[in-house]
């Protein structure tokens, strides 16, 4: 699944010479090998998509398919390490958190690089993995929790969004180095967002907070992940 299958003498079925352009395409992941290893580049893009399907036109990311490709990469034995690119405005938020758990339950060496933008739900993604970077032009919109549609109005509805909110707040705080008080600190600014409360961070302000671990580009990201394999 993750390489080109070499001709050999055995008989063995070969894959399709353009399997892995149709793994780009289908998933919008690749898979390099070099001298140093075997890479997985995984990119989470656009909306993250739950249970309801995202309106025609909008780009995404559908945890159906990220699941079992982790699941994969982490049981591979052709893979050595896996690098994840994100350029996200976030979405659905129990798919974003099943996605980030998945990354950071991996034993395989793992990489993240926010490019653009890490926003919402795209924060636990861009923390999940064991060296995080981030461009020093990408930003993160951190923000509380939101909703779309039919809302009951009663305190039950108001303690749900409230345990939500802790669990992606707990999580930030345990796969980076920011406090679960910093963090709630600045989702509930009010002197950053014109027309709403939050807060907007980029490159070097995300790795100053501690939310991530350093300013870098895809060599620095290539580099980190290199190192972790070789260990």
């Amino acid at each position: 699944m993750y390489e080109e299958t070499k001709p050999t003498n055995t008989g063995a079925e070969e894959q399709p010479a353009n399997a892995p352009k149709q793994l780009l395409v289908d998933m919008g992941s690749t898979v390099v090998r070099n001298s140093r290893g075997t890479i997985h580049c995984l990119t989470i893009i656009g909306q993250i998509e739950g249970h309801g399907q995202a309106p025609s036109g909008t780009k995404t990311t559908k945890y159906e398919h990220v699941l079992p490709l982790l699941a994969s990469i982490e049981e591979s034995q052709e893979v050595d390490g896996l690098l994840v690119l994100l350029h996200t405005m976030g979405g659905d938020v129990e798919a974003g958190l099943a996605i980030a758990e998945m990354i950071a339950g991996m034993t395989k060496p793992t990489v993240t690089l926010v490019l653009g933008g890490g926003h919402s739900i795209g924060i636990p993604l861009a923390v999940a993995g064991k060296v995080t970077l981030m461009a020093p032009s990408a930003s993160m919109t951190i923000h509380p929790i939101r909703m779309s549609g039919l809302m009951i109005a009663a305190p039950q509805t108001y303690h749900y969004f409230e345990r939500l909110q802790d669990r992606i707040t707990r999580f930030v705080a345990a796969h980076s180095h920011i406090t679960e008080e910093r963090f709630r600190q600045l989702m509930l600014s009010s002197g950053d967002m014109a027309n709403d409360v939050g807060s907007i961070v980029y490159g070097e302000e995300a790795v100053a907070e501690g939310l991530m671990d350093r300013v870098g580009t895809l060599s620095d990201a290539l580099n980190a992940l290199y190192r972790q394999m070789e260990q």
